[in-house]
């Protein structure tokens, strides 16, 4: 038998919060869950016996029946008769008690049930989370601001806030070092702060920079604590003093500090952006930290212009392909390299008019070809020690060599001097320089958020793992197996 506890204290005396709670039908007009109900047979909504039928957003229909009512013990029980979730023999009760010396209410919500073998920890979450907590939320924001706004809506701004600290699981860094020491466990995320909201992650992008971030050649965070720049999730409480943001947006982000290893976060609101209905979790926790750095090398550090020459090492990966994409929606001839064959149509398919595969061919010989002799105009380098001089080799002169990151290791000390025979110029961007403000983040989002609705980037997920699994897909990631974008799932 599962058993779920879960209780909250809403700041408001307890004949405001009975009433509602008292009507067994009330939920169609406060829980975000519900979104139709009736009680059948034209019975009272406060008449023990009575059964509600009702559907939820998602159109699933169920029904409940109030077993017990006490308004001297302020207290409900009712069971569930029909439901398409697994929730056997369920019965739960609800309790509402004066908070001494205050005009607050305690509220707890108790219940039991059985499940399919293996579904108790998942169903029991569903329950707790999904129903109970999230009805915490809801109630609470009506009785002490009249109304939820959803977005788009009329109604003036509110928010809630639990100040309940949740505890949840985490991908943790146990010490600096290889995958191995990514080690699954519980975490907690603290309720939200003024400025801040409380986030239940949906997915998780997966980067190199966490690699550096594991090994330590990247101390951004000090062990023990989880990793992860990027991901996409629902706001599920709001700190006071947040504008922009409201209970249950989807929102993403992509920036320090480190920690999306996680299922629940809490954040500061100007390090997020809301998503767009028409891009996915998935595709925002893909393509944020990515498709944030392709728009400033392409539109800040060079702006590619129509004719330009340009040549995208890793054209087969996350970035690689972004980049290949958008600069060939921009004019440019691009030229792609990829490390086996098996990557040469993904190339081709993102944008690549030359696809180079540099374990079989050397590019610098190959890009000579190609441009009769003169070279490019841009090449953007994520290979680093392995590639660098090379890529310097491949421009024409007066080119610009942006050298994004260092997958192959760090680049070896360079005689500047020697880049005068090109007039070369040589860029190693910062992210964190091009994305320092809220304005600047937005700026930059509102650029990828169109690209993405007009058609001229798609996000390729060539991987997911469950976020439990993350070690393996950072093995993957070093490996270079994988393809595109690596999304973790909690």
């Amino acid at each position: 038998m599962v058993e779920v506890v879960r209780s909250t204290v809403v700041p408001v005396p307890i004949d405001r919060v009975w009433p509602v709670l008292r009507d067994f039908n009330s939920h169609k007009d406060w829980h975000p869950a519900v979104a139709e109900s009736r009680i059948e047979n034209g019975l009272r909504s406060d008449e023990v016996g009575c059964v509600r039928r009702f559907s939820l957003a998602d159109g699933a229909e169920l029904r409940e029946q109030l077993l017990r009512l006490s308004d001297d013990d302020h207290s409900y029980t009712y069971c569930i008769l029909d439901s398409p979730i697994p929730l056997y023999g369920y019965v739960a009760t609800v309790t509402l008690k004066p908070v001494t010396d205050t005009d607050a209410t305690f509220w707890e919500w108790r219940s039991s049930f059985r499940t399919p073998p293996g579904q108790e920890n998942q169903l029991a979450l569903l329950v707790g989370e999904s129903i109970y907590e999230a009805a915490f939320v809801a109630l609470t924001t009506r009785l002490t601001h009249g109304s939820i706004r959803s977005r788009g809506g009329a109604t003036p701004q509110v928010h809630a806030k639990s100040s309940a600290n949740r505890v949840c699981s985490g991908l943790v860094l146990q010490a600096f070092g290889g995958p191995e020491n990514l080690k699954w466990g519980p975490v907690s995320a603290p309720p939200p702060g003024p400025g801040e909201v409380r986030i239940e992650h949906k997915a998780i992008g997966l980067n190199y920079i966490d690699v550096y971030c594991r090994t330590g050649y990247f101390r951004l965070a000090e062990p023990p604590c989880p990793l992860g720049m990027e991901a996409c999730g629902v706001v599920t409480d709001v700190g006071e003093g947040v504008d922009g943001i409201l209970l249950g947006d989807r929102v993403a982000y992509a920036c320090a500090p480190v920690g999306a290893y996680v299922e629940h976060r809490t954040m500061p609101a100007a390090l997020l952006v809301v998503v767009p209905d028409e891009i996915s979790s998935e595709q925002a926790a893909a393509v944020m930290l990515k498709g944030m750095t392709a728009e400033f090398l392409l539109h800040r550090v060079h702006r590619v212009r129509d004719g330009d020459v340009v040549l995208i090492h890793a054209a087969a990966g996350g970035v690689g392909q972004l980049l290949c994409q958008w600069a060939r929606a921009m004019g440019a001839e691009v030229i792609g390299t990829v490390g086996s064959r098996d990557k040469v149509p993904v190339a081709r398919d993102n944008g690549c008019i030359h696809t180079i595969v540099y374990t079989e061919e050397n590019f610098v010989q190959r890009v000579v070809e190609i441009t009769a002799g003169r070279g490019v105009d841009v090449v953007y380098d994520a290979v680093g020690r392995d590639a660098f001089m090379h890529s310097y080799e491949a421009l024409a002169e007066r080119g610009h060599l942006v050298s994004y990151g260092q997958a192959s290791g760090p680049i070896e000390p360079i005689d500047i001097a020697a880049f005068a025979a090109k007039s070369a110029t040589v860029s190693r961007p910062n992210f964190g320089h091009y994305t320092s403000t809220p304005q600047q983040v937005r700026a930059i989002t509102d650029r990828l958020f169109r690209a993405l609705r007009q058609g001229i980037l798609r996000v390729d997920i060539g991987q997911r793992f469950a976020l439990s699994e993350g070690a393996e897909a950072h093995r993957a990631l070093e490996s270079r197996h994988t393809r595109g974008s690596t999304v973790l799932i909690p």
